[in-house]
């Protein structure tokens, strides 16, 4: 996602905003944004499993702002990439800081050298400090294992490197919210040709004064010109600083890329089968915009969900349900779709004083629903006998144009029956 905002309005006011990505708030962005974020734009990425095929991304206006989005890119990957056996498949990866070795950016939206998962990387030159000389190496040689499975890194990120000209050691700092675990993957490379054997070169990796990775010697790992890769993950963080440093035992500490990951637990989402049911309904009941039936109806729980709709958690704690359904006076002009027999949780339904046609769908009414309202509208056929089984305490039906029978166990309590031929 490239984010920018660039005063098209002319009101020199960036605007606030929320995204969620399959009903999880990823990005929230707050005025002040920088000068810098807001001439220029802000790029960021992140990697999330898709169980139904249907990536949800929702912008969420907060108060009267309008979202603002330059561009937007979907990418498969491959899903064991990034070791999603470490972290499950219940959590999003979000970009936090992703570095290379060498003075240029590239990637995604940066330059023409691509990278086959639409990721884009920066130089370190913007973050790591330093304690000695810097001195970055270069080479047009081609990297062994690079550009493969899983993760595809690509090969110009192994062709840079950042060392230094005597010993000392490289440090980069990451602001990070304290309540999330992260992952971060360390990418290597020997391509100074003057490393002809292991132990000359040998540093150690600290993350946040612990040590992650002892002893680190990339030549006898991979030998030289070849992609050596290390991820960490690390969790508990009591401090909103991200300290990495590479300090050398043997020579200078040599990286290539460094990749800063938030592990983000997703929310609950909405079930599979009442999503569906909604989606059916949006457009047999010909919902308008304006009502912004849009993303998932539910998630993320925090925010307002879809007009006229109230949402619960599931009896087993593991989604979101739909109890209540208020689309009274909408000015809806479709059909009920059978699918709404599929809220399997709703306790309450008001769809009257509308213009909606055709038949009140056979099946409606289950074990928790209470109250339908269907007035007022231009509804015909008969009452399907399932309302007459549902643990019904209100049916109100009149000014429509059904006919035959009323079931038996509705007039227990009360229908209202409307016009009968």
């Amino acid at each position: 996602m490239f984010f920018v905002y660039g005063n098209y309005d002319r009101k020199s006011r960036p605007p606030n905003f929320d995204v969620s990505v399959e009903g999880t708030v990823v990005f929230s962005w707050r005025y002040p944004w920088s000068d810098e974020e807001a001439k220029n734009g802000v790029y960021s990425d992140l990697y999330t499993f898709i169980d139904d095929g249907d990536a949800k991304i929702c912008f969420y206006s907060i108060a009267t702002d309008s979202p603002v989005i330059g561009a937007l890119e979907i990418v498969s990957v491959d899903p064991q990439s990034y070791s999603s056996l470490a972290t499950g498949t219940d959590v999003i990866l979000v970009n936090y800081g992703r570095f290379t070795g060498g003075l240029k950016a590239f990637g995604a939206g940066v330059s023409r050298e691509g990278d086959k998962l639409g990721r884009a990387w920066e130089p370190d030159a913007t973050l790591a400090t330093t304690f000695g000389e810097s001195f970055y190496l270069r080479t047009d040689d081609p990297i062994k294992n690079a550009e493969v499975a899983p993760n595809y890194f690509p090969q110009r990120l192994y062709q840079s490197a950042h060392t230094l000209t005597s010993p000392g050691s490289i440090e980069f700092m990451f602001t990070v919210d304290t309540s999330l675990d992260y992952m971060l993957w360390f990418h290597f490379a020997e391509i100074d040709t003057a490393v002809t054997a292991s132990g000359q070169r040998v540093f150690d990796v600290f993350i946040n004064s612990e040590a992650a990775f002892s002893e680190v010697d990339v030549y006898k790992e991979a030998g030289s010109f070849a992609a050596y890769d290390l991820f960490h993950v690390l969790k508990n963080l009591t401090g909103s600083a991200l300290n990495v440093t590479l300090s050398p035992r043997v020579g200078t500490p040599i990286l290539n890329g460094l990749e800063n990951y938030a592990i983000l637990p997703m929310d609950l989402s909405t079930s599979v089968d009442e999503v569906l049911a909604m989606l059916a309904l949006k457009e047999s009941l010909r919902v308008p915009e304006r009502m912004g039936w849009n993303g998932d109806p539910c998630a993320p729980f925090n925010w307002d969900t879809w007009e006229g709709v109230t949402c619960n958690y599931a009896p087993d704690g593991k989604s979101l349900v739909i109890t209540r359904l208020d689309l009274s006076g909408q000015g809806l002009k479709g059909t009920i779709n059978d699918k709404i027999t599929s809220l399997k949780h709703l306790r309450y339904l008001n769809m009257s004083n509308n213009n909606l046609r055709g038949s009140i769908p056979s099946g409606l009414g289950n074990d928790n629903l209470e109250t339908v309202d269907l007035s007022s509208n231009d509804l015909t056929g008969s009452i399907p006998e399932s309302l007459g089984q549902a643990q019904l305490v209100k049916v109100l039906l009149n000014n429509n144009e059904l006919n035959g029978q009323v079931p038996l166990t509705l007039y227990t309590i009360g229908v209202r029956g409307g016009f009968f031929k």
